[in-house]
C-alpha cells in the first residue's frame, strides 16, 4: 500500500505540473482550454468549471490540455440543419441545439442555411414561417447535442490564432514546471534535511569499513590525496570512485594537526558491472535555510545535464532500449525507493520530473519538442505548415510512442517479473 501511495503521488504530481504549465501559459495567452486531463483512456471522474472540464483518467501514462483550435472540435453547421435556439433577453443565441431530445422552453427552431461561429458570430436560416432570419451569436453559447454542451471558440479564443511565441510558450511551459517542480523538491530538501557541505571533512567514520580500518576519524579533513591537494567533496569523492582496490595515502587535518593514513576503497558494483571505490565515510550536512535556493537551482541544473547526457547517448545508440522503463519499471523502482525514507522518494520524484522534461522536449513528433520545431519552422518560414500533413506526422508520432510504450513496458515485465 505504502508502495501505491508513493507512485500515485509521484506520477500525479509530475503529470499534474506539466500540465499546468500548459493551462497557466494558455489561458495567459487568451486560449479556451477544453480539458485538463489526468492520466489518459477511459474517463474516472470529471468536473466541469468555467469553460475547462477537469478529469481524471484510468491509465497512467501522461495526461493532456486540449487547447481549442488544437484538434476538430468545432462543429460546423451545414445547410439544411434543423436546430433549436435558446435566445436570452437581448434576443443574442446562449444555446444551439442539434436535436430535440432535451427540452427547453421558448426556443426558436431554425433550418440553417449559414452560420459563423469563428468571426462574426451569427447564425442565419429559415424559421418556421419560412422566413429568411439572423441571429447574433454569444461569444460563450453553447453547441448541445444529446445533451452534451461545448463552448464555441471564437477564433480569438484558439490556439492556432495565437502568436508563434505564445503557442511556443504555452507548449514549452509543460516542460518548464517539470524543471521548476524539481527545483521546489530540492528546496525543500535543503530546508529540511540540510544542505552537503562542499569541504572535504568527514563527519562519519563507519565500523569496519576502509575508512575505519585506516584510522580515519570523525572531523578529519582532508587535504591531500597521493600527494594531490583536495578542494571540495567533489574532488575525494571522485577520486576514491576512481580508485577502487588501489592503495591512497590520505593526509588530513585533524584538529590542527596533520596525519596520514592508507586506506584501501572497496570495489562495490554499482549498475551495469560497473565497479567504484567507496571507503565508508559521511559527508557533512549543513543547515543553512539562506543556501536552500541556490542548492536547489544547483541540484536542479547538475540533473538536467546529467539526465541530458544519458538521453544523448540513448540517441546515440550507446545505450540500448532496455536502459528505458514504463510505468511498470517505475513503480518497481518506486517500491525500491520508499524502503529508504521520505527524502529518498523526494529526490526519485525530482530525478523524474526532470527526465519527464527532457523527454517532452525531444524534437519527436507528438512529443512537446517535436511542436515547438515545427514552431520553429513557422517562424523561419513566415507561414505555418499545412495543418492537414503536421496533424498526420503528429498522429504517426503517437502511434510510434504507443508502440515504444508497450515494447517499454514489456520489457519492464520480463525484467521483474520472469
Amino acid at each position: 500500500m505504502q508502495t501505491v501511495i508513493a507512485f500515485i503521488a509521484i506520477f500525479g504530481s509530475l503529470v499534474f505540473f506539466h500540465e499546468l504549465g500548459h493551462f497557466i501559459f494558455a489561458k495567459r495567452a487568451g486560449i479556451m482550454v477544453r480539458e485538463f486531463a489526468i492520466g489518459m483512456g477511459p474517463k474516472i471522474f470529471g468536473m466541469t468549471k468555467g469553460e475547462t472540464v477537469y478529469t481524471l483518467r484510468l491509465l497512467p501514462i501522461g495526461g493532456y490540455v486540449r487547447m481549442a483550435g488544437e484538434d476538430t472540435d468545432s462543429v460546423e453547421l451545414q445547410p439544411g440543419y434543423r436546430v433549436a435556439l435558446v435566445t436570452n433577453e437581448e434576443n443574442i443565441v446562449e444555446k444551439i441545439v442539434l436535436n430535440q431530445k432535451m427540452q427547453y422552453q421558448n426556443v426558436i427552431f431554425l433550418e440553417v442555411e449559414r452560420a459563423d461561429l469563428e468571426k462574426e458570430l451569427w447564425i442565419e436560416g429559415y424559421d418556421e414561417e419560412d422566413k429568411l432570419v439572423r441571429y447574433n451569436v454569444s461569444r460563450t453559447a453553447t453547441i448541445v447535442e444529446n445533451g452534451t454542451e461545448l463552448i464555441i471558440a471564437p477564433l480569438d479564443r484558439q490556439f492556432n490564432s495565437k502568436s508563434v511565441g505564445a503557442r511556443a510558450m504555452a507548449i514549452f511551459a509543460g516542460p518548464l514546471f517539470n524543471f521548476i517542480l524539481a527545483f521546489f523538491i530540492f528546496v525543500i530538501m535543503g530546508l529540511f534535511q540540510g544542505i552537503p557541505s562542499k569541504d572535504p571533512v568527514i563527519s562519519e567514520v563507519m565500523d569496519d569499513r576502509p575508512a575505519s580500518a585506516a584510522g580515519l576519524q570523525d572531523g578529519d579533513r582532508v587535504t591531500k590525496i597521493n600527494g594531490e591537494s583536495i578542494s571540495s567533496w567533489e574532488q575525494l569523492s571522485a577520486i576514491i570512485q576512481q580508485n577502487p582496490g588501489k592503495s591512497l595515502e590520505f593526509e588530513v587535518d585533524r584538529s590542527g594537526t596533520t596525519a596520514t593514513a592508507n586506506v584501501v576503497p572497496q570495489g562495490v558494483e554499482q549498475g551495469e558491472g560497473e565497479i567504484v571505490g567507496q571507503i565508508g565515510v559521511m559527508r557533512p550536512i549543513e543547515t543553512n535555510p539562506l543556501k536552500a535556493i541556490p542548492y536547489g537551482a544547483e541540484q536542479t541544473y547538475d540533473m538536467i545535464v546529467l539526465i541530458g547526457s544519458l538521453v544523448g547517448k540513448l540517441v546515440t545508440g550507446q545505450f540500448s532500449i532496455e536502459a528505458l522503463s514504463g510505468p511498470v519499471g517505475i513503480y518497481k523502482t518506486t517500491e525500491t525507493v520508499v524502503t529508504y525514507g521520505f527524502y529518498n522518494i523526494l529526490y526519485f520524484a525530482a530525478m523524474l520530473s526532470v527526465n519527464l522534461g527532457i523527454m517532452n522536449l525531444l524534437p519527436l513528433p507528438a512529443l512537446d519538442g517535436g511542436r515547438l520545431l515545427f514552431f520553429a519552422f513557422e517562424a523561419v518560414r513566415g507561414k505555418p505548415m499545412d495543418r492537414q500533413k503536421e496533424g498526420m506526422i503528429h498522429f504517426v508520432g503517437i502511434v510510434l510512442l504507443m508502440i515504444l510504450m508497450v515494447v517499454v513496458t514489456w520489457n519492464d515485465i520480463q525484467h521483474f517479473f520472469f
